[in-house]
């Protein structure tokens, strides 16, 4: 499991809980835009202490959410900015958030990708053109249980037919979004990991692939990304 970071202190922590446990998981260090306002000099020097740790796989969760608007657009494309330069100095890949914010997120992303050891959109729940672009981009595309609700996610299923095999990784991003048709659901309504399977199975049906090849080529795919190495 890849335990993401999205402030200084969740990134610590999931680097703490790795090393406790480095046979079954790694970290990401990042600053989720919305909380763009606090990556100062002095937190970006500890991130950058921690990106370096054999336990970081990849620098995120970072990037551009305009829905929500936390922090001011202009401190959250200075925080995506000042992290992608810290990918590309420590030579691993990004974790992207991206929410309302295409335009200015590809722009940002497009100064910056060559010098990139690759990177993931991650809980990608947008549409075709969107996903054209970040595979353009050279970006692997996650997928969460979006998929599974059929209200806001069901354009999903045409668009992971779309992603070629080996750029499509799956995810939940727990504890958040418990897929919708989920039987029986838990009473808590968190999401957890043990739900993969089962965004996975709607995955391979839109994909009219089977389940077991899926998880093969989407598990070799996040192993690549991550250089995950025993």
């Amino acid at each position: 499991m890849v335990i993401t970071g999205s402030s200084l202190a969740s990134t610590q922590w999931a680097v703490d809980f790795s090393r406790v446990h480095p046979d079954r998981f790694r970290a990401t260090a990042g600053m989720h835009p919305h909380h763009a306002t606090d990556l100062d000099e002095p937190t970006l020097s500890a991130l950058a202490e921690l990106a370096v740790q054999p336990q970081v796989v990849a620098v995120g969760e970072c990037g551009l959410d305009y829905f929500r608007d936390f922090s001011p657009r202009d401190a959250q494309r200075t925080a995506f900015q000042r992290q992608l330069e810290l990918a590309a100095r420590v030579g691993k890949p990004v974790f992207l958030h991206q929410r309302d914010a295409h335009e200015d997120f590809v722009a940002i992303l497009r100064d910056f990708r060559a010098r990139l050891a690759g990177g993931v959109a991650h809980c990608f729940t947008a549409g075709l053109a969107e996903a054209h672009a970040y595979l353009d981009l050279g970006l692997y595309i996650g997928i969460t249980g979006w998929i599974c609700d059929e209200r806001r996610g069901h354009h999903l299923r045409e668009v992971v037919r779309e992603i070629p095999a080996d750029r499509l990784l799956i995810e939940t991003d727990a504890p958040y979004l418990l897929p919708r048709d989920l039987e029986p659901k838990p009473v808590s309504r968190r999401n957890e990991p043990m739900y993969l399977p089962h965004v996975l199975e709607t995955i391979a049906q839109a994909r009219g692939e089977s389940a077991m090849q899926l998880a093969a080529t989407t598990t070799a795919n996040a192993v690549r990304l991550f250089n995950w190495t025993h």
